[in-house]
């Protein structure tokens, strides 16, 4: 899959870095995607659980390894008797005594209880790195609908700047053949009600433009200045069979689905095993001493049998539970290839029905344009209004205003194919960034270190992130 994957991404990485910046520097659509991911809470919030996830593995192979503990006691004893009466060999008023003991234990049999508990940890493990993968994919995603819904209201406002500039045009024309006698005061005050439309309008997509900045800002990390053009992609993918044989060999989701499925088949196991005895071997090594200083050392090795006989229908309840678990987590995985699948098909539908409105708006700017000039020559020579002249400056507008939505949707819509498939992600978009490893912080806890992970070795991880 892997070379056919680096060819549905590539046009897009060259779509979204090959354009010639406009003004001295003018941020691409790659660069937003970079800064999101770097600026990414989620993303944060979603490693730091997958970090502790990890550390489930390590107290699952901590269990397995035996317990060593150290006790030390001291204490004072006050002897007093009534009246005065002191029975033989002893003696009225207070001794000290205390003890040491070195304690070891570990388990040595236990059917498999601890194993299938690390096992099952593990598949957790790995069910929350394709959940962090779903999430990486939504930021970038968020990130790409910011930036094209921040060019898109760029667009539609300098669209309607122009229309308000053009209607003050058509007005002061009016005006003067109003003056002039070849139109009435009611033309005038349609042109003048059509200018009011226009200001209200282009105050409402100056409105929309500040709105889609402040999303820009909380999902890149920094308000826009000046974009590059938007890329415009073919899809990399010959059909939608394609893409859907790529999402359900590689998405995150169905990857997640797989391993909780795994982890429920190990949880059944798991309950099956609580019901099983338990043998485990401990030694231990003491010495008490008093205030005379007589001491006595103790040395002790013994094996014990734990079986649970009775225990309240807890444990057959446990079964069942993890039973029914387990059939909801195959459910489940099985209703997620349905999910991928038709998140496909819906994201290969809109791509169709953005190039097809990006037509029909051709079309329709065409015939819209001829009409309005057209209109305009005959409103000149007396055979048309001005209303008929305002009529189709406005159809003029509206079909230029379907055509920036439809390119905007035909762009997202690519990219929302993308995240469909699963290949959505800083790696697969070869962004050029450190990425966040999964395994360097698995790795370094996955065995139970006695110390704590936070040390150098953290830090170096951590550090080529950029934390």
């Amino acid at each position: 899959m892997g070379y056919m994957m680096r060819n549905v991404v590539k046009a897009f990485l060259l779509g979204a870095v090959s354009f010639a910046p406009s003004v001295a520097w003018s941020e691409s659509l790659a660069d937003a995607l970079i800064a999101a991911y770097r600026n990414s809470h989620l993303l944060d919030q979603n490693q730091a659980v997958l970090r502790a996830a990890d550390e489930d593995v390590a107290t699952a192979v901590g269990s397995l390894l035996p317990v060593i503990s150290f006790v030390s006691k001291v204490g004072r004893v006050d002897t007093n008797y009534p009246d005065g009466r002191t029975p033989l060999f002893a003696s009225d008023g207070f001794s000290t005594s205390g003890s040491s003991s070195l304690q070891a234990s570990i388990t040595l049999l236990d059917f498999g209880r601890g194993k299938t508990t690390v096992a099952l940890k593990n598949e957790l493990v790995l069910a929350s790195q394709a959940a962090l993968v779903n999430v990486e994919q939504q930021v970038l995603f968020d990130a790409v609908q910011a930036y094209v819904n921040v060019a898109l209201q760029a667009d539609l406002v300098a669209t309607q700047e122009s229309d308000v500039k053009l209607i003050s045009q058509d007005l002061q024309a009016t005006k003067d053949r109003f003056d002039v006698g070849e139109v009435t005061k009611t033309d005038v005050s349609l042109a003048e009600a059509q200018l009011a439309s226009a200001k209200a309008q282009l105050a409402s997509a100056q409105g929309n433009y500040t709105v889609a900045k402040e999303r820009y800002n909380a999902a890149i990390g920094h308000y826009p200045d000046h974009l590059s053009a938007l890329p415009r992609n073919p899809v990399a993918v010959k059909s939608v069979d394609e893409a859907r044989a790529i999402a359900l060999r590689g998405h995150p989701a169905v990857a997640q689905a797989a391993h909780q499925a795994k982890a429920s088949d190990l949880g059944v196991d798991l309950a099956k095993a609580q019901m099983s005895p338990t043998l485990g071997l401990s030694t231990s090594l003491s010495e008490t001493y008093d205030s005379d200083g007589l001491a006595s050392s103790v040395g002790s090795v013994g094996v014990q049998l734990d079986q649970t006989l009775y225990a309240g229908g807890r444990l057959s309840s446990a079964l069942r539970k993890a039973i029914a678990q387990q059939g909801e987590a195959h459910a489940g995985q099985l209703q997620t290839g349905v999910n991928v699948t038709e998140a496909v098909g819906k994201a290969w539908s809109n791509i169709l029905v953005a190039k097809a409105s990006i037509a029909a708006t051709d079309e329709q700017i065409r015939a819209a344009q001829a009409a309005y000039d057209g209109v305009k020559q005959e409103a000149e020579l007396g055979s048309r209004t001005t209303l008929d002249v305002l009529n189709a400056e406005q159809d003029l507008l509206s079909a230029k205003a379907s055509q920036l939505q439809a390119q905007a949707n035909l762009s997202v819509s690519q990219y929302g194919l993308l995240a469909a498939m699963g290949v959505l992600t800083a790696d697969q978009l070869h962004l050029g960034i450190p990425t966040f490893d999964p395994a360097a912080y698995f790795n370094a806890v996955k065995k139970a270190p006695a110390t704590s992970a936070r040390g150098a070795k953290l830090d170096k991880i951590l550090k080529t992130l950029g934390k």
